[in-house]
Formats: structure tokens, C-alpha cells, sequence
């Protein structure tokens, strides 16, 4: 299957802006004080609220590599077939 230019870049797009989200949202959850990620507001007791949102950064995380993976190897095989011109 052959992407145009312009698909493998949302695709890269996609991938690179999903790796920064998530991975800031992890960082938030992280520093969570307020009782909702930690029992106490210390990291000793997770509650269920940060394993799901933790399940669910982790996906997002991984599926935003692939799909960014996806347009960079479909960037790549445009400029293979792309004709030089001098």
C-alpha cells in the first residue's frame, strides 16, 4: 500500500503529538497530591484511578509510535520514488 506525502505526514504528525501528550499526562499523574492518583497524596498506595489512566497513557503511548512509525517509513518511501530534479 502507498501513502501520499501528505497522509505520512498527519501520520507522523499524530505520532510525534501523541508521544508528548501522554507521556506529559504521565508526568502529571505522577505529581498527583490531591488524593485521586495516590492514597494520602503520597506514592505509596496507587488507587485504581492511576492504574486505568496509567493502562491507558501506555496505549496511547505505544499506538502514537506506531502510527508515527507508519509515516515516517511512508515519508521515506516517497522520497525514494520521488523523480530528482536538478
Amino acid at each position: 500500500m502507498k501513502l501520499s506525502r501528505r497522509t505520512s505526514w498527519f501520520l507522523t504528525a499524530f505520532g510525534v503529538w501523541s508521544i508528548i501528550i501522554w507521556t506529559t499526562f504521565v508526568k502529571n499523574l505522577w505529581k498527583d497530591s490531591g488524593g485521586q492518583a495516590f492514597t494520602n497524596g503520597d506514592h505509596s498506595q496507587p488507587t485504581a484511578f492511576f492504574w486505568i489512566h496509567l493502562l491507558l497513557a501506555v496505549t496511547s503511548f505505544t499506538l502514537g509510535i506506531a502510527v508515527g512509525t507508519i509515516g515516517l517509513r511512508g515519508l521515506r518511501a516517497t522520497r525514494r520514488t520521488t523523480p530528482a530534479t536538478d
